[in-house]
C-alpha cells in the first residue's frame, strides 16, 4: 500500500480534522499488505491513529484509518449511541465497536449504513440516510446531507483543501511521517 494512496484518502484524518477515513486499496499479496500496515502503524500509533484492514476481497481490501480518542468522543453522542445500540453494538468500548463494525461489513453483502458514524458524518444525517433508505438527500458529497447543507459544504471544501495541500507537500518532501498530526 503506497503512501500516496493513504494521503489521497486519509489526509483529513491524518491532519486531525476528521475522526476516520475508509478506502479501498488494491492488493496483490496479503502478506505484503500486512507488512505495509505494520509499517504505517509504527508511524501512526504513537501519534494517536490506527490503520486496519476491514474486508479482504479478491484483489483489494477495504482499509480503515481512525483516531481512537476522537472516535470515543463521537460515539458518546446520544443519537449515535441510540443508533448503535439498536444495531447491537457494544456501546461504551471503542475497540469492540470497531470490531463489531468490521464484523458487520463482512457478515453481509450489503454495506452497514451506520458506518458513517465511524467516519465523522453527522449522526442526524446518518439516521436520515438509514430511515430514508438513502433517498431524498439535500446534497451528496462525502456523505448524503439531509440537514445542515451549508455546514456540510464547508466541511467538504475543508477536506478537499486538506487533501490537495497534503498531496502537494508530500510530493515535494516525501516525508509521510511529518504529515501525521
Amino acid at each position: 500500500m503506497s503512501e500516496d494512496l493513504v494521503i489521497l484518502h486519509c489526509s483529513p484524518t491524518m491532519a486531525g480534522i476528521k475522526t476516520a477515513s475508509l478506502f479501498t486499496c488494491p492488493m496483490e499479496d496479503q502478506e505484503e499488505l500486512t507488512e505495509s500496515l505494520k509499517r504505517f502503524n509504527a508511524i501512526l500509533v504513537p501519534k494517536g491513529l490506527r490503520i486496519v484492514p476491514v474486508k479482504y476481497m479478491e484483489k483489494r481490501v477495504l482499509i480503515y484509518m481512525y483516531r481512537p480518542d476522537r472516535l470515543a468522543k463521537d460515539l458518546e453522542n446520544p443519537l449515535t449511541k441510540a443508533l448503535l445500540t439498536e444495531l447491537g453494538y457494544p456501546v461504551g468500548d471503542v475497540e469492540l465497536c470497531v470490531a463489531h463494525m468490521i464484523y458487520r461489513v463482512n457478515a453481509s453483502d450489503k454495506f452497514p449504513h451506520e458506518i458513517g458514524l465511524f467516519l465523522s458524518y453527522p449522526p442526524r444525517d446518518v439516521e436520515a440516510f438509514i430511515r430514508n433508505e438513502a433517498k431524498n438527500a439535500k446534497y451528496v458529497g462525502t456523505w448524503k446531507v439531509y440537514y445542515d447543507e451549508e455546514k456540510a459544504l464547508r466541511t467538504f471544501a475543508m477536506y478537499d483543501k486538506c487533501t490537495r495541500v497534503y498531496q502537494e507537500v508530500f510530493h515535494k518532501n516525501k516525508a509521510f511521517a511529518r504529515l501525521v498530526v
